[in-house]
């Protein structure tokens, strides 16, 4: 089975990053598992994801200083591959990785996912330890002067060496017997350079060599659209803007974002908006906070990622979502667009307001999205022409948020949208 029979609707799911940043441990990854299994999974959250330096210690103990420690104490095996951290992870000791946590979550229902930095540790390389099933030392397949200039724990390898193939193939083996089912990989998506392109190429043969499917997700962005071939080919989700953040200039940016990247939205391939900054954010960052967007913020980035299809994945502490932002979450019919409409494009926008339009896959039903982009309530109004539908006359608009039906009267409909909110509309 290829992966676009695997993956024929964006992944959903939680990742830890944006309330634990490098602290999560094993009882919380539990704990959000165990809720998202009660109250999200029959609306098709399911991934639960453990980000970046899991196989740490100390994370987090000197945030005044870093956000990752450079140099320091991590967990390893003989062959040069990361491990999780036993005093984050207890169920990983002895060897056993993260498969018990892995069977605790697949017990559950759901799909577990790992983050993980391209490349070699440089704590191997520079100790000269060994390969799996090769001659050659970590040393020898890193490449030191390939580096990510944000974190201290990697060095790329040498994409012309067969034996950096096999050191990914080794990750990816160990991965596939802890029954990893989503793999977020950092510091490689944003490089125009053949090297990024190798790696790239270099993670999706091991996930064939393993013979476990994994979704493969790039990070960080913003993408590059002249890539866009390569990731569709070779990864399922990829990055189209840095860090994601619950500031409204930045969701304001990402309309340009999706109209650059709508037409490569496709089954098995994603353009990735990002997680979703909703409830209780940043604890690991030194201040837990509720997000700064507003409720009609959020309605708008929750309209714009299913509208344009992108993965959702919540970095919120699950256990701590309110009945608005689980309600919000939960709409089965805005998330009924990331399964079953096509075809989505930005019909216009400007400084103030921003249109989409979509279209089923099944039934002769339409989605229009309307965004007020400016400070001001504003009416919006969209020529029935401009998307394909002749005339609104006669036709049913039911707006998926308010739940509110209106009837289409004229050519031409207009309703009136909240400062920085959305409506979304199914026309039948």
């Amino acid at each position: 089975m290829n992966r676009n029979e695997l993956y024929q609707t964006p992944p959903m799911g939680w990742n830890s990053y944006d309330y634990y940043d490098t602290t999560v441990n094993e009882e919380q990854v539990k704990a959000n598992a165990d809720y998202m299994a009660k109250n999200l999974k029959e609306f098709g959250w399911e991934y639960v994801v453990v980000d970046i330096e899991w196989y740490a210690y100390d994370a987090g103990t000197q945030r005044d200083k870093y956000q990752y420690i450079p140099f320091w104490k991590v967990e390893i095996d003989e062959y040069s591959r990361l491990l999780p951290c036993v005093d984050r992870f207890p169920s990983s000791a002895d060897g056993r990785g993260f498969k018990p946590l892995a069977d605790y979550i697949h017990e559950l229902g759901l799909k577990f996912g790992i983050h993980i930095m391209r490349g070699i540790p440089r704590i191997a390389a520079h100790n000269h330890m060994k390969l799996l099933d090769s001659d050659k030392t970590a040393n020898e397949i890193a490449n030191p002067s390939s580096i990510c200039d944000w974190n201290p724990d990697m060095y790329g390898v040498n994409v012309d060496m067969e034996e950096a193939q096999g050191y990914y193939n080794s990750i990816f083996e160990l991965y596939a017997e802890w029954g990893v089912d989503f793999i977020k990989c950092d510091d490689i998506c944003r490089y125009d350079q053949p090297s990024a392109r190798r790696e790239i190429e270099m993670l999706h043969h091991a996930i064939e060599h393993c013979g476990r499917p994994m979704v493969l997700s790039l990070s960080p962005g913003p993408a590059l659209i002249k890539e866009a071939w390569h990731y569709e080919k070779y990864a399922n989700m990829w990055r189209i803007t840095d860090d994601f953040w619950d500031h409204w200039p930045l969701l304001k940016n990402m309309f340009e974002r999706c109209e650059l990247w709508q037409k490569h939205v496709a089954e098995g391939s994603y353009p990735d908006c990002d997680m979703l900054p909703m409830g209780y954010l940043g604890k690991g960052f030194g201040e837990e906070r509720y997000t700064n967007f507003t409720k009609e913020e959020q309605i708008t980035m929750m309209t714009l990622w299913c509208i344009f299809r992108s993965p959702l994945m919540l970095g919120a502490e699950l256990t701590k979502l309110d009945d608005w932002t689980l309600n919000t979450l939960t709409n089965k019919e805005v998330l009924h667009l990331l399964a079953h409409s096509y075809g989505a494009k930005q019909v216009m926008r400007d400084e103030e307001q921003a249109i989409w339009f979509s279209k089923d896959t099944k039934e002769e039903v339409y989605y229009l999205a309307l965004f007020n982009l400016s400070d001001d309530i504003r009416n919006i109004s969209i020529d029935a022409k401009e998307l394909e539908i002749n005339s609104f006359k006669g036709k049913q608009l039911k707006e998926f948020w308010s739940k509110e039906i209106e009837k289409g009267l004229t050519d031409i409909f207009e309703t009136e949208v909240s400062v920085h909110g959305a409506k979304l509309f199914k026309i039948c």
